[in-house]
């Protein structure tokens, strides 16, 4: 609900950080639409207008994060990431369809906290920064 508040009432944009694998794309999905378990009070809980800020598959690349950090996707995770790709929310935003064919083609994750292997402060002192200078979201 809050963050329904904040978009509605404020009209500040809600952008996720979230996972780059199948399963930052379902959280990212719940705060879209809500969950099965809350489908009663979905209307009140969801931000249909949530943006993907990272981390997002065309970041590995660009952002040059390292093989170490950089994780290969398990058959479950690829199955899932498969399913996605047939699901609406993804289907309605060809730019989402497009990250996610990423990952599925490459078969990468990689968890938000790898970007720390460039410091510890890189995320909040380099990447959202340039993200948000840039309007790189999705």
């Amino acid at each position: 609900m809050f963050l329904s508040r904040i978009t509605s009432e404020l009209q500040i944009p809600v952008l996720a950080l979230v996972d780059s694998d199948p399963y930052g794309l379902k959280i990212l999905s719940v705060y879209m639409s809500g969950s099965k378990n809350m489908s009663y009070d979905s209307a009140s809980l969801t931000t249909p207008d949530i943006k993907w800020l990272g981390l997002r598959p065309s970041d590995l690349n660009r952002y040059d994060l390292p093989d170490q950090c950089r994780l290969k996707m398990t058959e479950n995770d690829i199955k899932t990431g498969k399913e996605l790709l047939q699901e609406a929310f993804i289907a309605k935003n060809p730019l989402w369809m497009k990250e996610l064919q990423i990952m599925v083609k490459t078969k990468e994750k990689a968890e938000i906290q790898a970007l720390s292997s460039f410091g510890f402060q890189y995320i909040t002192e380099e990447y959202l920064p340039r993200k948000l200078r840039e309007g790189d979201w999705i």
